[in-house]
């Protein structure tokens, strides 16, 4: 079956990027993994305090929207974003295609 990638990239605050990569294996990617999710890789371009992120799921790109919904206004995401602080300064998120 097809897999639907999600690339993820946040523009975090430095003074902030240890408390982020603390919190992201610990807490995000084991409750993203509940919902569906597969983390395919996470990179980190320190000195631009640059997190870049690809997770996937099993199906279409509707499939994955219907999941991200689904994730998305789960009490199991509010507990994992409880008291977070606001680590990045912006965001860009699209669906991509593997090439290689």
């Amino acid at each position: 079956m097809a897999r639907t990638v999600q690339l993820r990239r946040y523009h975090l605050k430095p003074h902030l990027v240890d408390e982020f990569l603390a919190w992201w294996p610990a807490l995000l990617v084991p409750a993203r993994a509940e919902f569906g999710f597969t983390v395919e890789s996470a990179y980190l371009d320190r000195a631009a305090a640059e997190f870049t992120w690809a997770v996937s799921a099993e199906g279409s790109p509707e499939e994955f929207g219907r999941l991200e919904q689904a994730w998305m206004a789960s009490p199991e995401r509010a507990v994992v974003f409880e008291g977070v602080t606001g680590w990045n300064d912006s965001a860009e998120i699209a669906l991509v295609e593997r090439l290689v």
